[in-house]
């Protein structure tokens, strides 16, 4: 049987396509995705309370690198495969450069739930992944784009303020930094409440997110449908990638599936947000179909323990 939280969003998903009227307010949800945020950095940071050291500086150069080569090595296939625009293949290649903190928060809820040892360090991957990938994909964007106006070109400076002002990386860095400095101990009056309320929040985040996904998938979008074999084809390649690079690096195992399920993941809440100010020609929606509708479910409901039975076969 899947964890508990997995059942929540196929909650939501069914409960999309047939049509029912059950639905998260807005409000509700903005704060069920600040919390999940906050409480995801404050996790990874009281875990690296007094345990921070400078051997995680080629860990983490390594997975830089991997954020930032993964939309280089998919803008090709989108544009002279999938054969999609210029600004639409920067787009998605950057969104699945990028991570999705969802699928973080399961894989994490999947490791404990299968006892699995996951390194203290793993709230890192989602800054490291997430930043190189979107300034990446808008630097593709910005290098080919050879039909908009000079007063349209990117700022690079704009591009950074983009990625790294967004709400989650501030929420998720801040709460890092929080975490490291109070640990769990000091901490404990205000961290405990969210931390150990973890999983109802995932769970009606995932509620949301099945809900969301439904209505990306309606009706059903035939007209795309190498884009959608994209988005299945594509999390099980970069899973594979993001499994082999964990066991090169000899992590811990919880740390390789989480490693491998991010690697895998399209970002569907930093890598929009900053897309949509820098890529005006870009069309979200085919992202958010990608990202959201279609790699997060499979993500979810399969991907995650098949990087783990990968992980075990490369042991």
């Amino acid at each position: 049987m899947p964890d508990i939280v997995v059942m929540f969003f196929i909650l939501g998903l069914i409960a999309g396509l047939i049509h029912s009227d059950l639905a998260i307010p807005k409000a509700t949800y903005e704060t069920l995705s600040l919390l999940l945020m906050l409480t995801i950095g404050l996790k990874g940071g009281m875990v690296l309370h007094g345990n921070l050291n400078w051997q995680l500086l080629p860990e983490m150069g390594a997975i830089m690198l991997l954020g930032g080569l993964i939309p280089l090595m998919l803008y090709p296939i989108l544009k002279y495969v999938i054969t999609l625009s210029h600004a639409n293949s920067a787009s998605i290649a950057a969104h699945y450069g990028s991570v999705s903190a969802g699928t973080f928060a399961v894989a994490i809820a999947y490791a404990e739930s299968s006892s699995l040892v996951v390194g203290a360090e793993v709230t890192l991957y989602l800054v490291m992944l997430e930043l190189p990938a979107i300034i990446v994909g808008l630097l593709i964007y910005r290098k080919f784009n050879k039909e908009s106006a000079p007063a349209k070109k990117l700022s690079l400076k704009a591009v950074w303020h983009e990625a790294l002002t967004n709400k989650s990386v501030i929420l998720l860095v801040g709460g890092v930094i929080i975490g490291i400095m109070y640990g769990t101990q000091q901490g404990s009056q205000v961290t405990s409440l969210l931390t150990n309320g973890f999983k109802v929040v995932l769970a009606l985040f995932l509620l949301e997110m099945g809900l969301t996904a439904a209505q990306t998938l309606r009706p059903v979008p035939w007209h795309h449908w190498k884009l959608a074999l994209f988005a299945i084809i594509t999390p099980l390649f970069l899973g594979t990638l993001g499994v082999a690079v964990g066991t090169l690096l000899h992590l811990e195992m919880g740390s390789i599936v989480v490693l491998g399920s991010l690697v895998a993941s399209a970002s569907y809440i930093a890598a929009p947000a900053a897309i949509k100010a820098a890529i005006p020609e870009a069309n979200i929606g085919l992202a958010m179909l990608c990202s959201l509708g279609i790699t997060f479910p499979f993500n979810v409901l399969i991907g995650i323990g098949l990087y783990h039975q990968l992980a075990l076969l490369m042991q």
